[in-house]
């Protein structure tokens, strides 16, 4: 009988929670100290690899080199007839191989140490010849293949693959790298393009505003039509204040008669605002440094006039 498709997928699932149940503080360290070697080295990761696990490899080395790390993929078995030169010193090499042992990584070994760059093996076995010649061992070992042959490559390479992830998101992360930094490397693609365009293509001139005496009502009614989670408080030419959906929960939950609340007594006076010629990663920056979603566009620096309103929505838009 066919297995189904949820069937496949769970004995993935199952496998890969074992994987992840086995990690305990000593692979956390490994791990840990992967990461600060490539972090901190002089030089580009380079990945290395054969067959459907040098494509895995591949991947991830494409990944890593889209968030900030500077990494390349070298194929093993090219790697020997020339290829090597690819390589220096101050590299960080990691061998993936799932068994540990396929000739094409293992012929590489020697010449990588004469090179004297930093061994790292991403592997299957952490018993293997591979493993016991790289001085860091990031063990991705699986109990079987989710093929019913138990022969081709399936549950390995996802579990590689998860492992490829882990690094990128530790990376970017002791990195900082930010959605900013994702359209520099990005620029032909959907959200690179817009992250390089500026906010006044980008904004909404449809901005919610209420009075200073506005109602509780009154306020919650033009925030829902306006689908930005905030409101203008005065005019347009000068505000007097922002009021978000925060400003509107904590009033809610702070004023004893929520009949008798005012915008004026919940608004935020001092708020962020960005020009409207500015490109999108600045807009980005502001919102990731100050936690907010929404930024009034002026249209100068020095301007008070809001003429426009631009959401985190109207940035993360991959359509």
């Amino acid at each position: 009988m066919t297995n189904s498709v949820k069937d496949i997928f769970l004995v993935e699932i199952s496998e890969l929670q074992h994987l992840a149940d086995s990690f305990n503080n000593d692979f956390q360290k490994v791990f840990d100290s992967v990461v600060e070697l490539i972090l901190t080295s002089k030089g580009k990761l380079v990945l290395t690899g054969i067959g459907k696990t040098g494509i895995i490899a591949h991947k991830i080395a494409s990944s890593l080199a889209s968030t900030g790390t500077p990494a390349i993929f070298v194929n093993a078995a090219e790697a020997v007839h020339g290829d090597l030169g690819m390589i220096a010193k101050d590299d960080v090499v990691m061998l993936v191989s799932n068994s540990g042992s396929t000739s094409e990584i293992l012929n590489v070994i020697a010449p990588l140490k004469t090179i004297g760059c930093s061994l790292v093996a991403l592997t299957g076995n952490p018993q293997s010849a591979l493993a016991k010649e790289c001085k860091y061992v990031l063990p991705v070992h699986i109990e079987k293949e989710v093929c019913p042959l138990g022969l081709a490559p399936t549950t390995s390479t996802t579990a590689t693959l998860m492992m490829g992830d882990a690094l990128m998101v530790s990376l970017m992360q002791k990195r900082g790298f930010k959605a900013e930094n994702f359209a520099v490397y990005h620029p032909g693609g959907a959200l690179g393009r817009q992250l390089l365009h500026t906010v006044g293509k980008n904004m909404t001139r449809q901005i919610p505003i209420v009075q200073p005496d506005a109602t509780l009502r009154e306020i919650v009614r033009t925030m829902s039509d306006g689908h930005l989670g905030m409101t203008l408080v005065g005019t347009k030419e000068v505000p007097a204040g922002i009021i978000t959906d925060g400003d509107l929960r904590r009033a809610i939950e702070h004023h004893p008669n929520i009949d008798d609340i005012r915008a004026k007594q919940i608004m935020t006076g001092s708020f962020k605002t960005i020009e409207e010629q500015a490109l999108l990663t600045d807009a980005l920056a502001l919102i990731d440094r100050y936690n907010i979603t929404t930024l009034p566009v002026t249209p100068t620096k020095d301007s008070k006039q809001i003429v426009g309103i631009l959401s985190i929505h109207h940035i993360i838009d991959f359509e």
